[in-house]
């Protein structure tokens, strides 16, 4: 044991305290890791191969290198440790059966802290492609995730019709929500439930996240004066599209070609009881009226000079930016036919959250790297940057967050 001021040889060093891995570790620094972990009360009575702090960073490098087996990650945990010789100690690779119990020990409780602290919008005012106006662009969604066959994720999720309705899903899913910036793609709240859970209610749950500058785009499933009044309350903004069912009574017309009209909740459809002001606007795409098909935006910002009809229109494509989100995470940091790893429920939500807050970290660097040149961060590949971290990743993990002499603390890699 080293005397009171000597450093420690790296022999004598726990795993736990060498562990950096480069985008992972500068996104979510080892101190910030114990804190969640200690608030979560997953701190270890006793020492561990695989103590919580190694964990988390195990489950965030499984869902950077995913496809990979659970003993090949926990190796990416140390090589470029020991390549340079910063890590000497004995530590045996742990068994694929010893990692999914400290899994399950964990649970998802400290992901989903961790995401609560570090995944905000990352856009500043500089950054290309994220305002409109005075609004920051975000985006409300859903989709669903397949999960191994077991009958705790099927018991617990449930399964989805087939689109024949013929029987049952070959998967459990589970469904997923989220809020995402347009300009940077960075999901800045998000929640799992059951498919039971409708994707309309599961998004409520995040708009406590949605703050005053936002202006908020969402597609035809997000209906309901109720969830509209409920994404509002914070002080955003809307722009949503409605169904062609909806009734949207012309109460004015305005000079940009839209008009203001008044909605109501579902159960007040005849009554028009306690109606709430919008403006509408209405347009086909494409040449000589596209495919004909019209779309219809409502909004609550009533004013034209505010935010023309023609702009807002175009405006709306942004909302596909979270489709191509959610793509990123499901098709490209995971996999075409993307299924979870995860054989219980819990481990399924910390699975879920770790995806999230690898793909956070991946969308920072890449707004920051953005940000240096003065381009719009869509214009960086995902793609490119994903195996770039991946690289990299092995690399950085040479180098130790550890003081290199009593009373430095330098940055980990």
């Amino acid at each position: 044991m080293p005397r009171p001021g000597q450093v420690k040889s790296p022999a004598s060093d726990r795993l736990s305290d060498r562990i950096a891995l480069g985008v992972l570790t500068r996104a979510f620094p080892p101190d910030l890791i114990d804190e969640v972990v200690a608030e979560c009360g997953r701190v270890e009575q006793r020492h561990r191969l695989l103590p919580a702090r190694v964990v988390v960073y195990f489950v965030l490098a499984m869902c950077l290198f995913f496809g990979q087996g659970y003993e090949e990650v926990a190796r990416l945990l140390v090589q470029g440790l020991e390549r340079e010789g910063r890590w000497a100690g004995a530590w045996r690779v742990p068994t694929t059966a010893a990692i999914g119990r400290a899994r399950l020990r964990l649970g998802p409780e400290p992901l989903r802290a961790l995401f609560a602290r570090v995944c905000r919008p990352v856009a500043v005012r500089g950054t290309r492609g994220a305002w409109y106006r005075g609004w920051r662009l975000v985006a409300v969604d859903g989709t669903t995730f397949d999960l191994p066959d077991t009958t705790a994720n099927a018991d617990f999720f449930g399964r989805p019709g087939t689109s024949r309705g013929q029987g049952r899903s070959a998967y459990p899913q589970a469904r997923v929500a989220a809020l995402a910036e347009c300009g940077t793609h960075a999901v800045f709240a998000a929640d799992v439930a059951p498919l039971s859970v409708h994707e309309a209610a599961l998004a409520e749950r995040l708009f406590p996240a949605l703050a005053e500058d936002m202006l908020v785009l969402a597609d035809r499933g997000f209906c309901g004066l109720d969830l509209r009044r409920a994404a509002k309350a914070g002080g955003a903004d809307l722009l949503w599209r409605v169904r062609s069912v909806v009734v949207l009574p012309v109460v004015a017309a305005l000079d940009d070609g839209s008009y203001l009209s008044e909605i109501v909740a579902k159960r007040d459809h005849y009554r028009r009881a306690d109606p709430e002001r919008v403006r509408v606007i209405e347009y086909t795409l494409g040449h000589d009226g596209g495919d004909g098909t019209v779309y219809r935006l409502i909004t609550s910002i009533l004013d034209p000079a505010d935010a023309p009809a023609v702009e807002l229109a175009a405006l709306y494509a942004q909302r596909w930016e979270i489709e191509n989100t959610l793509d990123e995470i499901k098709n490209h940091q995971g996999s075409p036919g993307l299924v979870l790893r995860s054989q219980h429920p819990r481990g399924v939500e910390q699975e879920v959250f770790a995806f999230l807050l690898v793909h956070h970290a991946l969308r920072e660097l890449m707004h920051q790297a953005a940000l240096r040149i003065g381009h719009d961060p869509d214009r960086i590949s995902f793609t490119r940057s994903l195996r770039i971290v991946r690289r990299h990743v092995t690399g950085q993990a040479a180098l130790s967050p550890l003081p290199t002499r009593p009373g430095h603390h330098p940055e980990p890699a």
